[in-house]
C-alpha cells in the first residue's frame, strides 16, 4: 500500500491526485486500484478538472449541506457540514488497471476533496493484482 501525504491550503478544495496515484502503480499490469482517505471531513470522487466544474461541485454541497444550519455535532467543532458532506462524497473510489493504465475516461480525473481544511491529510492508495 502506497501513502500519498497532502497539506491542503483552504477549507473546501477539490485536489487532483490523479498522477500520485498513476505513480503509486508500481508495474502492476492489470487489477483494481483502491484509492480511500481516513478523515470523515474529506472525500475521493472522480470528474472532470475544469474550473468552473470543480465550483459547481462546491457549490451544489454548500447548497446540499449549508454551514451553521444548527447540526447537533456543531457543539464539539463546529464542523458538521464536513461531515455530513462526506457521506455524499464516499471515502473511496475503485478504478481497474489494464496494461499498467488506471482505466479512466477521456476527462476523467481523480480528485481529493478537503471539506474541513486547511490541514495535513493522508490517502492510501492500495493495488490488488488481477
Amino acid at each position: 500500500m502506497e501513502t500519498i501525504d497532502l497539506e491542503t491550503t483552504r477549507g473546501v478544495e477539490l485536489i487532483d491526485i490523479t498522477g500520485r496515484v498513476k505513480e503509486s502503480l508500481g508495474g502492476i499490469i492489470s487489477g483494481v486500484c483502491i484509492v480511500f482517505t481516513p478523515h470523515t471531513t474529506t472525500g475521493i470522487i472522480v470528474n472532470e478538472n475544469e474550473d468552473g466544474l470543480k465550483g459547481d461541485i462546491l457549490d451544489l454541497l454548500n447548497e446540499l449541506v449549508p454551514i451553521r444550519r444548527g447540526y447537533r455535532h456543531d457543539r464539539i467543532d463546529d464542523n458538521a457540514h464536513a461531515h455530513l458532506k462526506s457521506l455524499l462524497l464516499g471515502p473511496s473510489v475503485a478504478i481497474p488497471v489494464e496494461n499498467g493504465e488506471l482505466i479512466l475516461g477521456t476527462w476523467q480525473r481523480i480528485f481529493f476533496v478537503e471539506l474541513d481544511g486547511p490541514r495535513r491529510r493522508k490517502v492510501y492508495v492500495k493495488m490488488i493484482k488481477g
